[in-house]
């Protein structure tokens, strides 16, 4: 019988910073107490034998197989994954066990990923790094899955600490550790709206950044000078995208600065302006989640924003720690299609 081999991750909120992580620029992950596990045992086929309590499963497929817009796909990408590292030499039976909402914007698919390449690592003396493991995991999205999408999921999942938010350079993958308040709950609830990384907009959002890199003929979109684009010829959309990194970066720093020197309410603020911005310029969001923030900060929350790819999926709202459970209460009676997911906070 083969030996079994187990890996996690936990999912991830993002407290700032969207859509700068594939344009240079910061983010502000955090991780949360939903995660996943996965229990591997190698095969000597090339099939990917997958069962789970938290996906539709069982499912098998073929190493061979092309992805195909389904779950399984990234099981399928990370045991690939796993043989070009030389951590497997065929495919793989795998059991998933998860409490991360799927379609919530909580880095289900990353966590996933992480976790298979985790475990696939367990069966070697000396193998990839922590940061090794996120990079490798972007790819099975980038090439395999064909999302998109930057590196901040990965390393969140891959090194997030409880109790903390990663200060993340994704241009340099240089990070620090900041901690969270002690006074204060980072409280995610989601919209009752599922979204799907792959269904087209994210990569559309993707696109038009990537029309403005070729514009100013620079990758790191957040890097720029907003008056300079704000003068340029460039078209509208490409621009108001354009803005919003520059101005969503800035805010990752005051936010990482409002932490540090303890000022809550200077971190609510750029909360409150990144909410703005990605329903304004970056135009991520949807009536349903502007409603759900409104009635956030209006019950009380400090700061309140989308959280993750867009059109769909959670919030975070800054509380105060002995008001959540009223907060919530409040929330969830003016929007009963949402509910609760987690709640971080240091100390």
């Amino acid at each position: 019988m083969a030996n079994i081999y187990t890996g996690s991750a936990p999912g991830r909120v993002n407290l700032i910073g969207e859509h700068t992580d594939y344009n240079g620029g910061m983010v502000l992950p955090a991780a949360l107490s939903v995660g996943l596990e996965v229990s591997l045992a190698p095969r000597s086929d090339s099939a990917v034998a997958i069962s789970s309590s938290g996906y539709d499963a069982p499912a098998i497929r073929d190493l061979a197989d092309d992805a195909s817009g389904e779950w399984p796909d990234a099981c399928v990408g990370a045991i690939r994954e796993a043989n070009v590292l030389g951590l497997l030499d065929g495919g793989a039976t795998l059991d998933i066990a998860s409490t991360i909402p799927e379609g919530s914007g909580l880095s289900s698919s990353a966590a996933l990923i992480v976790a298979i390449l985790k475990a696939a690592r367990a069966r070697v003396i000396e193998g990839p790094s922590d940061v090794d493991i996120a990079i490798a995991a972007r790819r099975v999205e980038n090439r395999y899955m064909n999302v998109p999408c930057g590196i901040m999921d990965q390393m969140a999942v891959a090194l997030a600490t409880p109790g903390t938010a990663m200060a993340l350079d994704t241009k340099k993958l240089a990070y620090g550790l900041v901690p969270l308040p002690a006074s204060h709950e980072m409280v995610v609830v989601h919209s009752g709206v599922t979204r799907k990384l792959t269904d087209g907009r994210y990569a559309a959002r993707k696109e038009e950044c990537d029309a403005a890199k070729r514009y100013f003929r620079t990758e790191d979109l957040c890097l720029l000078n907003w008056d300079t684009v704000s003068a340029s010829d460039l078209d509208e959309t490409p621009k108001k995208r354009t803005l919003h990194c520059i101005g969503e970066n800035t805010r990752v720093h005051a936010a990482i600065a409002a932490l540090d020197a303890g000022n809550i309410a200077a971190f609510g603020d750029a909360m409150n302006e990144s909410h703005v911005s990605m329903r304004d310029l970056f135009e991520m969001s949807l009536p349903e989640i502007d409603a759900l923030v409104a009635s956030a900060t209006d019950l009380g929350a400090v700061g309140a924003r989308l959280t993750g790819g867009g059109f769909g999926g959670c919030i975070v709202a800054c509380i105060e720690k002995g008001a959540r459970e009223d907060w919530l209460e409040a929330l969830l009676s003016r929007h009963p299609e949402s509910r609760f997911i987690d709640a971080v906070s240091g100390g």
